[in-house]
């Protein structure tokens, strides 16, 4: 019989996703300003180093996904990387005053807080795949961990500037800060929430561990759609400032909108777990498509002053974020399960969200190799009031276009019928 668990040992599970979120927040915000403009160093130097160690980040994934099957023990793995993290976090932002040690200092203080971080979330996200072999109770796992994920984002946002400004003292008494919330944080999910059933583990070698999901169709699949919708979420996440400024011309307000944004994202777990079950994952992700899609073709009528529609449209939005972020990885989970009965139960949890991660890392890139050239080829230049047209054409209906080509994958994907003994990716 599939295991199901109590909310509150779901919810232990899902709390150490909240300073994993924390933590990449001021990788990528904070980060470039705090070594760019308060410490000066020089931009092409700093764009170099983040450059470099973020794509050897992303390449990294699928290696460690390779481990994190190999490991045996998924737990340990998290263990380990925790303290890689918090120690990395505060290297990053107690940096050494001599500026000749800078440059050296944030390279290595990067690579152990990437390291850390994506052994830990390969490890984490692998973890909550091998929970249960029921579809539906997956999806309340990855909605716990996401909930919680979103709480980190928008704690993160607000931290450094409450505890003394977006400088050198808010981030520093940040970085403290988080070590003692991942020590909080880690303590009740290492100590209380469910552990994973054991898997033999695969003995194939590191190339073929980490190309076998592509041999899964239903993974090329389901990898594709991912890329088409996760694009389409990044693009807005590029362009919003800009949209908010000089669309609709009020910058002050911008907090408030992302607020409302990330709060309807974690407030609008529940009803796509309820949905899920009610029409299947499939269909309840298709039905989160349809509405961003709603959403931003609204915003693109928008104009000067339209602070309130915009902010509707955020919490419309937000609730399509929490499907984007709960059910696709449900959905890989009832995938992975079904390769692993295939295969007599060999694990291979951490291959696939090893590749997943990289993709996800990916599609953040994408948006921004898309969503930029294009303003610029538009004749956009912030703070002008000549081409907002363009912001709104590439902000709202580029997300549009990637949202509907995703629906159109999904809808028309035939998964086959579920493995006896797994509920695979039934109620689609």
């Amino acid at each position: 019989m599939p295991v199901h668990h109590s909310t509150l040992r779901l919810s232990a599970y899902g709390l150490l996703g909240l300073p994993l979120a924390m933590a990449a927040l001021p990788l990528y915000v904070h980060l470039p300003k705090f070594y760019g403009d308060d410490l000066g160093m020089p931009l092409a130097l700093l764009g170099t180093i983040l450059l470099v160690t973020r794509l050897g980040d992303a390449v990294i994934d699928p290696l460690l996904g390779f481990l994190s099957d190999r490991a045996g023990n998924r737990v340990r793995l998290v263990v380990a990387s925790l303290p890689l993290i918090a120690g990395g976090m505060v290297a990053l932002f107690h940096p050494p005053t001599e500026s000749a040690h800078q440059p050296i200092w944030l390279a290595a203080a990067l690579i152990v807080t990437y390291l850390g971080f994506s052994m830990a979330s390969i490890a984490y996200q692998s973890w909550g795949a091998q929970l249960s072999t029921d579809a539906h109770e997956r999806t309340r796992i990855t909605a716990a961990r996401e909930a919680f994920t979103l709480i980190g984002v928008l704690i993160a946002a607000a931290a450094p500037q409450l505890l003394g400004g977006e400088n050198a003292q808010g981030l520093g008494r940040f970085s403290l800060a988080f070590v003692a919330l991942v020590a909080v944080c880690g303590a009740v999910t290492l100590g209380t929430s469910p552990r994973p059933a054991p898997r033999r583990t695969d003995s194939s070698g590191v190339w073929q561990a980490i190309t076998q999901p592509f041999a899964n169709r239903d993974f090329r699949v389901l990898l594709v759609v991912f890329v088409l919708s996760g694009v389409a979420a990044a693009i807005p996440s590029t362009l919003v400032l800009f949209y908010i400024q000089d669309v609709l011309r009020a910058p002050g307000a911008s907090a408030v909108f992302l607020v409302l944004y990330f709060l309807a994202g974690a407030a609008g777990m529940p009803f796509w777990v309820w949905l899920a079950r009610r029409m299947g994952k499939k269909q309840a992700w298709v039905t989160s498509m349809l509405l961003a899609v709603g959403a931003f073709v609204w915003a693109y009528v928008l104009g000067p002053g339209d602070v309130a529609a915009f902010g509707l449209i955020c919490v419309l939005s937000g609730m399509a974020l929490g499907a984007d972020l709960a059910l696709p990885p449900s959905i890989l989970a009832d995938v992975i399960d079904r390769d692993a009965r295939t295969r007599a139960g060999t694990a291979a949890e951490g291959s696939y969200f090893g590749l997943w991660n990289l993709v996800t890392k990916a599609n953040l890139a994408a948006a921004a190799g898309i969503a930029l050239p294009a303003l610029a080829w538009l004749g956009y230049q912030p703070g002008e009031s000549g081409a907002t047209g363009a912001v709104s054409l590439v902000y709202c209906l580029f997300p549009c276009a990637f949202k509907l080509a995703a629906v159109a994958g999904l809808s028309v994907w035939r998964a086959p019928a579920p493995i006896r003994g797994s509920l695979g990716l039934q109620g689609e």
